[in-house]
């Protein structure tokens, strides 16, 4: 298996494992979350599948800055997402993001993890921009965001 790159990130929302999980597992609620979201105001989205859980899917084509792929659901548990990610543009690339929930006191702990292979590209693009510096902060803002969404 090739060395894989991978960051994790985590935060505890007020909400049930089910809630949290039924929020990430349908790509029509990513809008509200997704530290991705409003890289281009005129991003054309695609779905299909069925609305949430395994087999649901996302395409988006959007400008230079965000680009092109498909993500899919490939799990789905109250416990755990599963979402592979493959990118078109501005470069072929895949990662898989696992999202586990654990129930707390308070509600769940949810924790983001997001692999890729460390290609050739990966590794020059780690020396202009190291993942965790770029990538981090995003999954920590999205994890941010999802928790302002499910606290309403």
């Amino acid at each position: 298996m090739a060395e894989q790159i991978v960051l994790l990130r985590s935060i505890d929302i007020s909400a049930e494992p089910a809630e949290v999980a039924a929020a990430i597992s349908d790509f029509h609620r990513w809008v509200e979350w997704s530290p991705f979201e409003g890289l281009d105001s005129n991003l054309a989205r695609t779905y299909s599948g069925p609305q949430s859980g395994v087999g649901a899917a996302y395409a988006w084509e959007g400008n230079r800055q965000a680009g092109a792929g498909r993500m899919a659901v490939t799990s789905a548990t109250d416990d755990e997402v599963g979402v592979k990610v493959n990118f078109l543009k501005p470069f072929k690339s895949e990662s898989q993001s696992t999202f586990t929930m654990a129930p707390t006191a308070a509600g769940t702990h949810v924790a983001w993890q997001m692999s890729f292979e460390k290609t050739v590209l990966a590794r020059v693009m780690s020396l202009v921009a190291p993942y965790e510096k770029v990538l981090g902060p995003e999954l920590d803002k999205g994890l941010a965001k999802l928790k302002v969404v499910l606290e309403k």
